[in-house]
């Protein structure tokens, strides 16, 4: 589900649920949400309810306090983790897409190794800014795009060897391999740290079991 209307998607996002659902949202800036998903993008986000919870939360955002932790899968073999900072703007000729520009804003993102496979890696993300597409703009610089990334991740590469079987399940994998997965923020008005965890979905798991099978089946 696209988070926010834009050109293209009017229509049947979480916003306009959000206003169907808590109509009294339609008095805060973007129906209370605090931040977003990419479209195609899983797991969680935080919305707001109240003008002082909106702020608090914000707030903590700006401050680069509130925990953002992905769950990606890379392609190519990632031989440690570490650290991307370089700033994120409009691409000088695509205005649909971002690039890493001189002009663009700080973005700093972090990310360790979870597991390497044959031609990709599993990775654990944590976002130190939050720039629009910046996991998915970061990793292509570093020519480490997403697996399935539609706009960054050029061409989908089938590592030699592998069986039809485990290809046909990269080929059918249907959006960015990145999921929000721990979601971290002082409640604003319990001021007591709460932490959420979501589950991979059941294409990721598909997509993690099917590179381990490759990996375990070339060896072999």
């Amino acid at each position: 589900m696209v988070v926010h209307p834009a050109a293209g998607n009017p229509e049947g996002t979480l916003l306009n649920a959000l206003l169907h659902h808590v109509p009294q949202l339609a008095e805060l800036p973007r129906a209370g949400l605090i931040h977003r998903l990419d479209k195609d993008t899983s797991g969680l986000l935080v919305v707001a309810k109240t003008v002082g919870a909106r702020n608090r939360l914000v707030e903590q955002l700006q401050a680069r306090t509130m925990g953002r932790e992905y769950q990606g899968v890379a392609v190519g073999i990632m031989v440690a983790g570490g650290t991307i900072k370089a700033p994120i703007g409009r691409h000088p000729v695509d205005r649909k897409r971002m690039s890493v520009t001189p002009k663009g804003r700080l973005a700093v993102t972090h990310y360790r190794v979870i597991r390497r496979f044959r031609a990709h890696t599993q990775l654990r993300i944590n976002l130190e800014t939050g720039r629009t597409h910046q996991i998915r703009v970061h990793l292509a610089h570093s020519r480490y795009p997403l697996l399935g990334d539609p706009v960054y991740g050029g061409r989908l590469k089938i590592p030699p060897g592998m069986k039809e079987a485990h290809a046909q399940v990269l080929r059918r994998f249907p959006r960015q391999a990145l999921h929000a997965a721990r979601l971290t923020l002082v409640h604003p008005t319990l001021e007591e740290t709460f932490q959420w965890q979501a589950e991979l979905p059941d294409d990721m798991v598909e997509l993690l079991a099917t590179l381990q099978a490759d990996a375990e089946e070339y060896d072999d």
